[in-house]
């Protein structure tokens, strides 16, 4: 970088870090490494003939419409199924006015910091938590307190502990806590309904917003449904942030968010700036999908081929892991999802190591990114949605050499 490029550039992007999961989509060009970096969904089961029965369709009949800008709410036969679906799936009741239809889930997160945050505002996250939404938040001057994760997901109870100890303008300054409930990136976890709760008591007690980002909650495998943080809580407490992007395909970028109205309209006032509309032919196309009811029959299929997939992940770390015979490795069984957690021993830094893993064509992502303070470097995110079921058990048995190495590394420097 120049000198001259550096001095002009605004704070708000020299703080901003690039991420490491959209530089691991970039080993997914060579063809030779078997990435479970991205959270990338299988392209090979992308609906291509039902989009294209539905673009067909869409253009033959409503093209005036659809090729011309659009409301930055939203198009709105896309709003009036999404509110169909959302009370058949979810038992939720919306009006048109309390949902906004957004270019991804990621935009969801940048619109919400925007809307909500000012320079060192404090936001609660998970430890670890999905770094788009720390980097989303980060870039518009956030501070952090992070809340570790358990097998049950958030340890809510620890909020309250947190809380106490900071002084009433530091409680003043904390926003909302941000949390995915649902099968968490990265960790795969499930917030229980007994800690939902207890979230939603903490929210009212400290009057900080909860923001819900659902991007896998369709996508369970086993057990039951847990009803979302929005259902249980009064109207206004929390946004809720969705996406397709698992779902069809991310190449739509479509997402959508639903709150209080009053809420909504700020989101839409946020969004104006940002892109003034998400593209009303992607919108429609969506909206014939889902008139048609397709998508569901999709979803089907999507779980079935990604429990397969997810089953395969779990046998193969069994197969080559366990044999190095490392106590301290672990790993989630997850309900859902796309994604595996693995801890590894306190003396390998997945950050360092991920140099050697390429070198033996295999990729992941180092959990340290996952921290908002970037702590704990022995954890690295896996993904097994992306790859077959033959590149898994070869992608783990490399890695599972990598591991063997740095093992072999640290009882040679200890001797």
């Amino acid at each position: 970088m120049s000198k001259l490029l550096k001095k002009r550039l605004s704070r708000r992007i020299k703080s901003t870090k690039r991420s490491s999961i959209r530089e691991a989509l970039r080993l997914t060009e060579n063809l030779d490494i078997i990435s479970f970096g991205g959270g990338l969904p299988d392209s090979a089961l992308f609906p291509t003939k039902i989009i294209e029965k539905a673009t067909i369709s869409v253009l033959s009949t409503d093209s005036k419409r659809i090729l011309q800008y659009g409301a930055s709410e939203g198009y709105m036969p896309l709003k009036q199924e999404l509110i169909k679906r959302l009370i058949q799936k979810e038992k939720i009741k919306l009006t048109a006015e309390e949902l906004i239809i957004t270019t991804g889930s990621q935009q969801g997160l940048d619109i919400v910091a925007k809307v909500f945050l000012n320079c060192e505002d404090v936001v609660i996250v998970e430890e670890p938590s999905y770094l788009g939404g720390l980097m989303a938040f980060r870039s518009y001057g956030a501070r952090f307190i992070g809340i570790p994760c358990d097998e049950n997901g958030m340890q809510v109870e620890i909020i309250n502990d947190k809380l106490k100890n900071l002084a009433k303008h530091e409680i003043n300054k904390i926003k909302f806590v941000y949390v995915v409930p649902d099968f968490q990136n990265p960790g795969g976890t499930t917030l229980t309904l007994e800690r939902r709760k207890k979230l939603i008591e903490l929210a009212e007690k400290y009057d900080f917003l909860i923001v819900e980002d659902t991007p896998y909650k369709e996508l369970r495998y086993s057990g039951k449904n847990i009803p979302s943080l929005f259902l249980l809580a009064p109207r206004g407490r929390v946004i809720t942030l969705c996406t397709f992007s698992k779902l069809l395909c991310p190449g739509f970028r479509l997402g959508y968010a639903f709150s209080s109205k009053d809420i909504i309209f700020q989101l839409a006032t946020g969004k104006q700036s940002t892109d003034l509309c998400t593209p009303p032919f992607i919108q429609a196309i969506l909206a014939k999908i889902l008139k048609d009811n397709e998508l569901d029959k999709h979803i089907q299929g999507l779980i079935s081929a990604y429990d397969k997939k997810q089953k395969a992940m779990l046998n193969s770390l069994n197969r080559y892991i366990l044999p190095l015979k490392i106590s301290t490795i672990e790993w989630t069984k997850v309900e859902g999802g796309l994604f595996l957690w693995v801890t590894l021993p306190k003396y390998i830094d997945t950050e360092k190591m991920i140099i050697k893993a390429i070198e033996k064509k295999v990729a992941y992502v180092p959990g340290t990114d996952f921290y908002h303070d970037g702590s704990l470097k022995n954890r690295m995110r896996l993904n097994f949605s992306s790859s077959t079921i033959e590149q898994i058990d070869m992608g783990i048995k490399r890695l599972a050499e990598v591991i063997k190495s740095e093992k072999r590394r640290f009882e040679n420097l200890a001797k």
